[in-house]
């Protein structure tokens, strides 16, 4: 810190005045005003930054946590969020405590990028209302509320609001463009808000915010309630957990030699996401489009995000008459270009034209997210990703026989691939008819993967070749395997440990001796 504060400092303001709009647009998007939105990103960013793994990241409300709250609202209303912001982060931070920070690692990337579009796109579709002007439809699915939103559009009413959402995002594309140290969408809500103001302009408008802090509380919390927010208190919880490690490794990837720890980092969010609630906000993640900016400014220690909260709170105790008179339909522009700027076109072109695999995982999972729920779309993403690289396994697994004329009344058979469920029917299939065979090796040192099923596999194949009169010697089988084989009999069934051989030299002359024993019984 003594290296970086004045450039912690810079960088802390840059990040305020980024997050100010986005804030209030976060709070009004998923319909529990933009009070507790800007109430979220001081508190959550002041106990993130404090207790979590990273010096550069930077916390709040986030689009993502909006898709999932804003279902939860039109179904048991906005009064549930502090209670469901808390729920969520005790479950952060056990799962901080268990260690289950490194799990991001499973999640494949076409899931991580086919989870962003349907984000991204949800986001967007959830700005209609406000840049037509109207009231959000009581409606959870978001795709549903935008048809209804259009349908209950009343022209040329909506004119007006449409207007100032396109000049919103006509100013932030300009000033990104042509001035790109200025901080573009703030800008463009000032200036939207100004033309309001001036004109007299007859659109929805944030309205009155609070002008201090609320005190921090604990929420009553019945069984009854609890049954019925746990789902979505998990749903979240998951969420937050995958958005705040993904935002801290990509901050980490930044800064030459920086590093963060996943399950402290969990721990840490766990902790925002509970002050936030307490003091009546919303469930809290790491915010990437925040902390690039935070490190792009210059940012290098926690001093700067607690420099952002600090110039959060000062908007809230000095300037929240000023605040309340900016037009939702400006703040629908900000998340409009924030929802496209989410999506990386280059990542996706790269995934539709690698593998077809990869293709139908990221957009199944970008589909799913859109049309169900988050949590679907990662579900499904990871288990079609699962049954994909099952199937390849599966196709790379095979039996090929290698024995010569030479080798007289032995055959070599060798196993490659995986011994699995997927395809041990498969490879006892194709053990070929054995005529004439006295001894059969199975090579099986291209065998990295079995599980119970394949060991069972194995088995049925030695006690077949034993039932019609062949000899079984194993070779090459990995050491930490022997075990399994041993529990599921074949060892027994092949006669024992003196059947496995780590040399073919070996197992053929074992096999010739045998082929012998019996040529002169």
């Amino acid at each position: 810190m003594r290296r970086y504060w004045k450039g912690d400092i810079a960088a802390g303001l840059t990040v305020g005045v980024v997050a100010l709009p986005l804030a209030l647009a976060f709070g009004v998007s998923a319909g529990v005003g933009a009070a507790a939105g800007l109430v979220t990103a001081i508190i959550a960013g002041l106990v993130a930054t404090i207790f979590g793994g990273s010096n550069l990241q930077v916390s709040g409300p986030t689009g993502a946590m909006v898709v999932i709250i804003a279902p939860l609202v039109a179904t048991h209303g906005a009064g549930v969020v502090p209670t469901l912001s808390i729920l969520a982060g005790v479950i952060v931070i056990v799962a901080g405590a268990a260690g289950m920070g490194r799990a991001i690692s499973l999640i494949p990337w076409p899931v991580i990028e086919g989870f962003t579009l349907g984000i991204a796109s949800i986001i967007a579709m959830q700005q209609i209302p406000n840049a037509l002007g109207i009231a959000a439809p009581d409606e959870s699915n978001t795709l549903k509320a935008t048809v209804q939103s259009f349908a209950a559009a009343q022209w040329p009413e909506v004119v007006a609001p449409l207007t100032l959402t396109v000049g919103t995002i006509l100013i932030i594309i300009l000033m990104s463009r042509f001035l790109p140290s200025w901080p573009a969408s703030l800008v463009a809500v000032v200036a939207v808000t100004a033309v309001v103001a001036i004109f007299g302009t007859n659109v929805p408008l944030i309205g009155a915010l609070p002008d201090s802090l609320p005190a921090p509380t604990v929420p009553d919390i019945s069984p009854d309630l609890l049954s019925q927010l746990l789902p979505g208190a998990v749903a979240i919880a998951i969420l937050a957990g995958i958005e705040s490690l993904l935002s801290a490794r990509v901050a980490a990837g930044m800064v030459k030699g920086e590093r963060y720890h996943p399950d402290r980092e969990l721990v840490g969010q766990g902790l925002a996401s509970v002050a936030s609630g307490m003091f009546g906000g919303m469930p809290a993640t790491g915010a990437m489009a925040r902390t690039a900016v935070n490190i792009r400014a210059g940012g290098r220690t926690r001093l700067a995000v607690i420099i952002h909260s600090v110039f959060l709170l000062a908007v809230v105790y000095l300037a929240s008459t000023v605040v309340s008179t900016i037009p939702l339909a400006a703040l629908a522009g900000v998340l409009l270009v924030t929802a496209f700027n989410m999506i990386s076109f280059s990542t996706a072109r790269t995934i539709l034209f690698t593998t077809r695999s990869d293709a139908l995982v990221f957009c199944l999972t970008a589909a799913t997210t859109v049309v169900l729920d988050l949590i679907w779309a990662i579900g499904v993403g990871v288990a079609v990703t699962g049954v994909l690289v099952l199937r390849h396994l599966a196709r790379q697994s095979g039996v090929y026989r290698e024995d010569t004329a030479e080798h007289r009344r032995i055959a070599i058979l060798r196993i490659d691939g995986a011994m699995f469920f997927g395809v041990s029917d498969r490879i006892e299939s194709q053990i070929p008819k054995l005529e004439s065979t006295d001894v059969v090796i199975l090579r099986l040192s291209r065998v990295g993967v079995m599980d119970a099923t394949g060991a069972k596999a194995l088995a049925d194949i030695a006690l077949t070749l034993r039932e019609a009169g062949i000899e079984v010697l194993i070779k090459g089988i990995d050491i930490s395997l022997v075990a399994l084989i041993e529990e599921v009999g074949v060892i027994e069934t092949i006669g024992g440990r003196d059947h496995l051989f780590t040399s073919l030299d070996e197992a053929l002359r074992a096999a010739e001796a045998i082929v012998e024993r019996r040529a002169t019984a």
